[in-house]
């Protein structure tokens, strides 16, 4: 029992944190769906906000971790979205376009196809330094979409769109929570890595990571290939989401509400990631519900002041008190300190009551040190 005890301490549970909050939310809904049914609205927000987690979360990576200024994320979704609706299209005369084996194979398809294209993009791309690489990578969404838009109606679409199998919208809000969690685990275990400690050192000072001997290139490419990969995730479950696939959709805009998402998060902080993702969406969603008519015109207006009061508390330095004694992470410590801690020596056997001596440490620290003249008589030949 107390080996058990010992090593269930020595795991690190604030690592599973956001595991255990995810996984209890998508049960909580998956109980409520299954007993009777949620509203189309709420079906629709859950579908949207696991996505937009997805999106934030592998955006992160690059942007949080890696220190790359990427403006071209809903490009890559707008690829997976585009390939993984196509093949399903191309499935659903042998198997069920709607089945759950269609979405898996489209979910494959799409996520190499958008990691290719983060390969081929990020290979020159990735050369280049701040507004440079956001330049080419807002360039990539752009021609992405400007592809697609343009394409003929049998191939894609065209300007209308590309009409795609609607998985059961009762239950897809269930496979969006496992691709959050499958996400959340590649991103976290890669970072926890030595490979993802190569990718923060990169980060942090890229002369002094090629001067250790790091792969600088070879890691943010890595990095871009998965971020892009998992975007296309993203832009897969999209098209199962709806039944048609707008290139419109996949504009500048949403990039920078995805980069939105990770900076309101924290850099490099991917809880952070999951809460702003799933805040910013409630928001939008919101807006767009009651803002409607003459009124839609504000819920740009509106939406930028809240995002501007949530930078200035994030940022201002007279917060900083109340943020820090006021967070999710100091409620999860709070929670968490008894666990994990070590029981104050008791099993350190070089803990000072369990080392031998002959007199006690009081003793030590109360002994008066005093100068002794020294009573030897000089040589009689220094006399002389």
């Amino acid at each position: 029992m107390a080996s058990f005890m010992n090593k269930l301490s020595k795991i690190k549970w604030n690592h599973y944190v956001n595991y255990a909050a995810v996984a209890i939310v998508a049960i909580v809904f998956s109980a409520m769906t299954f007993a009777g049914g949620l509203p189309q609205s709420t079906l629709f927000l859950l579908e949207k906000t696991t996505m937009n987690i997805v999106l934030a979360v592998s955006l992160s990576l690059v942007v949080g971790f890696l220190g790359e200024l990427s403006l071209g994320h809903a490009g890559f979704m707008c690829v997976g979205a585009y390939i993984g609706g196509k093949t399903a299209c191309l499935l659903d005369g042998a198997i069920d376009g709607k089945g759950i084996l269609s979405f898996i194979i489209s979910l494959a398809v799409g996520a190499l196809v958008a990691g290719v294209f983060g390969f081929i993009i990020g290979l020159p791309a990735l050369r280049l330094k701040g507004d440079y690489l956001a330049i080419v990578t807002l360039a990539f969404g752009e021609i992405v979409k400007t592809v697609f838009e343009n394409s003929s109606k049998e191939s894609f679409g065209g300007p209308i769109g590309l009409r795609t199998p609607r998985f059961d919208k009762q239950y897809l809000f269930i496979i969006g929570f496992i691709l959050v969690l499958l996400t959340m685990f590649i991103i976290q275990n890669l970072i926890r890595s030595k490979h993802g400690r190569a990718i923060t050192a990169i980060r942090d000072n890229e002369i002094a990571a090629r001067a250790t001997g790091i792969n600088v290139t070879k890691y943010k490419l890595v990095g871009f290939i998965i971020s892009s990969s998992l975007a296309g995730v993203a832009g897969v479950f999209y098209s199962f989401a709806n039944s048609t696939v707008k290139a419109a959709v996949f504009d500048y805009n949403y990039s920078i509400e995805i980069l939105i998402m990770v900076v309101l998060g924290g850099m490099g902080n991917i809880s952070g990631a999951i809460v702003s993702a799933t805040v910013i969406t409630y928001i939008n969603t919101q807006l767009q519900t009651l803002l409607t008519g003459d009124l839609a015109v504000l819920k740009d207006i509106i939406y930028a002041l809240i995002l501007v009061v949530i930078i200035i508390y994030n940022n201002a330095p007279s917060l900083k008190f109340f943020r820090e004694k006021y967070n999710m992470k100091a409620l999860v410590s709070k929670i968490f300190k008894f666990v994990g801690k070590p029981s104050a020596g008791k099993d350190d056997e070089s803990a000072w009551h369990r080392v031998p001596t002959k007199i006690e440490m009081n003793e030590i620290l109360s002994t008066d040190l005093k100068v002794v003249e020294s009573t030897l008589e000089p040589d009689k030949e220094d006399k002389g």
